[in-house]
């Protein structure tokens, strides 16, 4: 089930060093429910068609020229009918000075107006990758989540499938575990999902017979990582007799995870069978079609040609 999420507006605060101008009250109190954000130019020429009081408002050196050309009293009305709309908060770039009457309006309409001097082209774009991340639309699932030769992997399969002891037999070879039993995925942008452990079972993992195991104490540092993009994902299975598996790799398959296509696989489980090697094969391969190089479809028509086909 997908999760609505919100941030602190103390969370921006803190994260990009922000001067508070003027607040309302407590900016923990303040909850941002949007990762878009907005320049106010069309609404200081009184154009609020489509406007959101949920974005954070931008303003720049533009905004502040355009306000400074204008007669005091033509001024004060525009800023107040721009903080009559309740933003959810106002934001000023490049240590621009404060024009009393901007500082009054946030007063009067109780909106949190801050300063940063950062550049406001690059201060945008790390509020929205920040916002993107934070606010980004986000599903639990039940599975694994490892890191293998800069690939991430994502195992799903029924309960006692051999999904944990896998996960500890690839950090044993070197790669690194995310998540266990519990994989928090966020949609960070429209082609990217990246997972993580819920805080309370961060770099632990279950296994029967054993009980839990801290991995990065039995482990060390570099066994364990916080974040991890999810580029595949492998379903195991107990192998089914009978049932047809892919030998030659030719038909694509995705799963679809938050509106985004990840390329999926599908291992059958059996006793004897090295998951860990295989699941390393299949990293690799995955990165290897990613870079263009499709080994399937080379050998298909590597086939084709010899028997004159092409």
């Amino acid at each position: 089930m997908e999760e609505k999420n919100t941030v602190s507006l103390t969370k921006v605060i803190e994260k990009f060093s922000l001067e508070a101008i003027y607040l309302p009250k407590l900016p923990d109190d303040i909850e941002i429910t949007c990762s878009r954000v907005n320049r106010p130019g069309l609404q200081f020429v009184g154009f609020y068609d489509h406007y959101e009081q949920a974005r954070i408002q931008i303003i720049g050196k533009v905004e502040n020229l355009f306000l400074a050309q204008l007669e005091p009293e033509e001024r004060r009305r525009r800023v107040e009918d721009f903080f009559r709309s309740k933003p959810v908060s106002v934001i000023v770039t490049s240590s621009i000075e404060i024009d009393p009457t901007t500082a009054q309006a946030a007063e009067k309409y109780d909106v949190p107006l801050l300063r940063t001097s950062e550049r406001t082209s690059e201060f945008m774009a790390a509020l929205i990758s920040y916002l993107n991340v934070m606010l980004g639309p986000r599903i639990t699932r039940h599975g694994v989540l490892v890191e293998v030769y800069g690939e991430g992997i994502l195992l799903l399969g029924d309960s006692g499938v051999g999904k944990s002891e896998t996960a500890i037999e690839l950090v044993k070879r070197g790669h690194r575990l995310i998540a266990d039993d519990a994989v928090e995925i966020k949609r960070v942008s429209a082609t990217t999902l990246v997972g993580q452990a819920p805080a309370l079972i961060r770099h632990y993992v279950e296994l029967r017979g054993i009980g839990i195991v801290d991995v990065r104490r039995l482990f060390g540092m570099g066994a364990v990582k916080e974040t991890e993009k999810i580029d595949l994902v492998i379903n195991l299975e107990n192998w089914q007799q009978g049932k047809m598996y892919d030998r030659l790799g030719l038909e694509s398959e995705t799963v679809d995870i938050l509106g985004i296509n990840v390329p999926s696989i599908t291992l059958p489980v059996c006793p004897g069978r090295n998951l860990s090697v295989v699941i390393e094969v299949a990293a690799m391969n995955n990165r290897q079609k990613r870079m263009g190089y499709n080994t399937a479809e080379e050998f298909n028509k590597r086939l084709m040609e010899s028997m004159g086909l092409q």
